[in-house]
């Protein structure tokens, strides 16, 4: 028998979470620290449908979505937008941003995180509705 890789991930293999600050959400982490990424962390995540992130920024931290299934609403910043399988967006360090899915089906999508979020608290900020 062949001993894996750590380097070749399969996600079905991966424990699930479900992240703070969001509503319907189970991610999967691909990769990040404990596969030895320093600098970046991708995740993937089944959103149900309603689901998604509440008002939050990441001070300090990129983060890019593309979308695999499903249709979604998003906010960033001042910014308004509704997206697609296949599509991508970008939410700059520290501006706040919503991910809402409006396909009646749950929605698919990866996440990547620059530097490495590691659902650590201190890496977000919850917007207050004004």
């Amino acid at each position: 028998m062949t001993k894996r890789s750590r380097y070749h991930i399969r996600p079905a293999e991966v424990a699930s979470y479900s992240p703070a600050n969001h509503v319907g959400t189970v991610n999967r982490r691909l990769i990040g620290l404990d596969t030895g990424a320093e600098r970046m962390e991708v995740i993937l995540g089944t959103l149900a449908a309603d689901g998604g992130a509440l008002p939050h920024a990441h001070p300090g931290m990129e983060q890019a979505c593309y979308l695999l299934s499903g249709t979604a609403r998003v906010e960033a910043g001042e910014d308004r937008f509704e997206m697609r399988a296949g599509e991508a967006c970008f939410f700059p360090a520290g501006v706040p941003h919503v991910f809402t899915v409006t396909s009646p089906d749950p929605a698919s999508l990866l996440v990547i995180y620059s530097p490495p979020y590691a659902e650590d608290p201190s890496k977000v900020t919850p917007v207050l509705p004004e």
